[in-house]
């Protein structure tokens, strides 16, 4: 099976991602090597929040009378404190 570009940036985000958290845990990180961290994890982020969401516009509810139905997207109201 092969990977697609989104697979293979997310494989290379979490192995640099893993491999500054082991170093942080070991001697601890420079100011640049947290702020690439931060900025991986933020890319790490955006793109599984992408792919959550096409993941979600492509499932379908299949009612008891057999009709598929998409999930429709329904934002809160409700603001996190």
């Amino acid at each position: 099976m092969k990977k697609g570009i989104k697979s293979m940036e997310m494989d290379e985000l979490i192995k640099e991602i893993n491999a500054l958290a082991h170093k942080k845990k070991k001697e601890g990180l420079t100011a640049e090597e947290q702020i690439r961290q931060d900025h991986l994890r933020q890319q790490y982020l955006a793109i599984f929040r992408g792919n959550f969401k096409s993941q979600l516009e492509h499932t379908k509810i299949k009612t008891p009378d057999g009709k598929l139905h998409p999930l429709k997207y329904m934002p809160s109201d409700k603001k996190p404190h």
